[in-house]
């Protein structure tokens, strides 16, 4: 089972701002996260934006929305 917990790291000290689990022995990973470069969820995009894939040679096709052929029984 994996658990996080959010913390911050300066000058060599780790600190908790949650309370870890009571555990007597784990191994951990710990994740730097730059907040310098880390976006606010406010500025972050949900998604694929319109158009995006269109210069890279992804396309929808005309008939995207049509009915499936394989469906026909069941309609």
């Amino acid at each position: 089972m994996y658990t996080a917990v959010k913390g911050t790291y300066e000058n060599g000290v780790l600190t908790f701002d949650e309370t870890p689990p009571a555990v007597r022995k784990s191994e951990v990973v710990i994740l730097f996260i730059d907040s310098e470069k880390s976006q606010s969820p406010e500025k972050m995009s949900r998604g694929v934006r319109i158009g995006s894939l269109a210069q890279r040679g992804y396309r929808i096709p005309d008939d995207f929305n049509a009915p499936l052929d394989d469906l026909n029984g069941y309609m």
